[in-house]
């Protein structure tokens, strides 16, 4: 398969293959993900040429795929659900403290203001650095940090620190 004839199979297929995969999870950014996973595999493969074979390929690659996505996912899910946190060796007054401190940071960090909490999380969840946050938001770096110098006083302050 030359790269013309892959990129006229992805452009008239990638959109029906993705909607396949969004009808079935209601998930598009899944969706998006496993389509191109799918073209990812079809051009590893290297299939005939064969219009009518590739397309009834591609849905059945894009169907294998969406069906270990949610294999993995209900695993997962079922790892959680199945742990608890460890709080043996914990006496009851530290797992108090412990269960305050967190109620107070969700509390905290919900009374943020949005561009603050948006900063915030990118940069302690997402691990991103200033200059990728401030990329991704399109922000100066200099905004990014006093959004951030402004969101760890607040979290300071009510975390009594």
């Amino acid at each position: 398969m030359t790269r013309a004839e892959f990129k006229d199979l992805f452009d008239n297929h990638f959109d029906s293959v993705r909607n396949y995969i969004y009808y079935r999870s209601g998930d598009a950014e899944m969706a998006t993900d496993i389509a191109q996973e799918t073209f990812l595999r079809i051009w590893e493969k290297q299939p005939s040429s064969d219009q009518g074979k590739i397309s009834g390929l591609l849905f059945k690659i894009a169907r294998d795929q969406f069906i270990t996505h949610y294999r993995k996912q209900k695993v997962i899910s079922k790892f959680r659900l199945n742990t608890k946190p460890d709080f043996i060796g914990r006496s009851p007054e530290d797992q108090m403290m412990f269960e305050e401190l967190r109620d107070r940071y969700e509390i905290a960090l919900a009374n943020l203001n949005e561009k603050q909490r948006t900063v915030f999380l990118l940069s302690r969840m997402e691990q991103l650095k200033y200059h990728e946050i401030a990329e991704r938001l399109g922000l100066s770096v200099k905004a990014v940090e006093k959004r951030m110098n402004l969101a760890l006083a607040i979290l300071r302050q009510a975390l009594g620190e």
